[in-house]
């Protein structure tokens, strides 16, 4: 089932006691630079530092006291197993993450400091699905994919939802996209809110697998990408894909070169971390492969996760 607006606005009550409403940020400078009025929704200020802990925490409380008891699991290395293993620590309830065994020491302490209870595998695909089937039926916990659940979608709504009710004359939105769950809540509720507002979205040129996608008119599977948005390496997903479809107006991708050039002058002019992730939806402002000149700009900032040794410049 496609998520609807009323099911992001029911996501919004049901999380509102737990994630932040996190503010919308303006910098007179990049506006300048970019030629339009930019409004940044700042997820990376979000708790794990981005927002994905909206759309697990949706899924964590959608459950009812019989199955949230017995936890909930999920494979990821990354923010949404952060994210996942502390919505099911604030609700007390078991959250059994899979993670390759080469993920950053980073993210395997952090999903740890939440309380989640990682079992290690092989960094394929196969061996990921294979342990995670057999955690699940061991333990009997619900399944929480990181985008291809409509309780996900409906959570990642709720940070458009927020935007838009802080600035409503938005002319575009724009996020950006790698297994679509941000970008197809974020096209529901703003096709849904306001009539004919634009949904642009960001991707990384070097994993251009939705942008081609789009093209193709069927999923493209990401085949080894190599970006420096490591957030932004997966593919769409069944549910994702027909959304986006319907509701994004077109996927632009930007080049390496962008996403580290908007990072920095973010950070630097904005005063704002953000992680390449969230550089790529500035970076379609930045790169202005499109005419968005004069229009008023929603950005969702995804996250600002950022490994302070290994910063790009």
């Amino acid at each position: 089932m496609t998520p609807t607006l009323a099911d992001i606005r029911a996501a919004a009550e049901r999380i509102k006691p737990y994630a932040h409403r996190t503010p919308v940020l303006t910098c007179e400078s990049l506006n300048q630079k970019v030629g339009a009025r930019v409004f940044l929704k700042c997820e990376n200020l979000q708790k794990v530092g981005a927002f994905k802990f909206r759309g697990a925490c949706n899924a964590v409380y959608s459950l009812t006291n019989e199955e949230a008891a017995r936890g909930v699991c999920t494979h990821s290395s990354g923010n949404h197993a952060q994210a996942l293993a502390l919505a099911a620590k604030i609700r007390g309830i078991p959250a059994y993450i899979v993670m390759p065994n080469n993920a950053p020491s980073v993210k395997k302490n952090a999903v740890a400091g939440y309380g989640g209870r990682i079992t290690f595998c092989e960094p394929t695909l196969e061996a990921r699905e294979s342990t995670l089937d057999r955690i699940r039926l061991e333990t009997g916990a619900t399944l929480v994919h990181p985008y291809n659940d409509e309780r996900v979608v409906a959570g990642q709504g709720t940070a458009a939802l927020e935007l838009l009710e802080d600035i409503p004359d938005l002319d575009v939105v724009i996020a950006p996209v790698g297994g679509g769950g941000l970008l197809s809540g974020t096209a529901i509720a703003a096709t849904e809110l306001k009539k004919g507002i634009r949904v642009i979205a960001g991707e990384p040129e070097m994993a251009d697998d939705a942008f081609r996608s789009m093209r193709e008119g069927v999923i493209v599977p990401s085949i080894n990408p190599k970006t420096i948005a490591d957030g932004l390496l997966t593919s769409l997903g069944t549910l994702t894909f027909p959304i986006i479809q319907k509701q994004v107006e077109q996927i632009v991708t930007v080049s390496e070169a962008g996403i580290v050039e908007t990072m920095k002058y973010v950070w630097e002019r904005a005063k704002i971390v953000i992680e390449p992730s969230s550089a790529v939806a500035v970076g379609v402002l930045w790169e202005k492969k499109i005419d968005l000149g004069g229009l008023r700009v929603g950005v969702i900032l995804s996250g600002g996760n950022v490994d302070l040794e290994k910063l790009p410049w």
